[in-house]
């Protein structure tokens, strides 16, 4: 049976990536010495859920991603919380143009430009 490995997120600078994401996450660093495009493996501390890995890429970020990321939390207070959090670790807010009327996500940008969301689950 598949399973969900890895998400791999393509940087300009892999090494602030890897600082911001690892913090973002609390993930651990796995690092390969001696790859061309700075392969670097993010993965939880008890070895148990989805990792992420960020390379070098030679493409910008779209700004309005086929595929994205959500970080999951479970109010609207840590989605708050965890949106400043994130902004201190280097993200920025994007001015989204395709919000619902009452979204339960709020879309930023990692430190390459990557647009992610931070939903609140208990948002109706």
């Amino acid at each position: 049976m598949v399973r969900l490995g890895t998400i791999v997120i393509g940087a300009d600078d892999v090494d602030r990536a890897v600082a911001f994401w690892s913090a973002a996450m609390g993930y651990d660093v796995v690092r390969f010495d001696g790859t061309e495009n700075g392969f670097t493996i993010l993965r939880p501390p008890s070895g148990e859920g989805t990792r992420l890995a960020i390379q070098h890429a030679d493409t910008p970020a779209s700004e309005h991603p086929r595929l994205h990321i959500d970080l999951i939390v479970d109010s609207a207070a840590e989605q708050r919380s965890e949106v400043e959090r994130l902004v201190s670790l280097g993200a920025q807010r994007v001015d989204w143009d395709s919000y619902d009327d009452d979204p339960d996500w709020i879309v930023i940008a990692d430190t390459e430009g990557n647009r992610f969301c931070v939903v609140d689950a208990s948002h109706g």
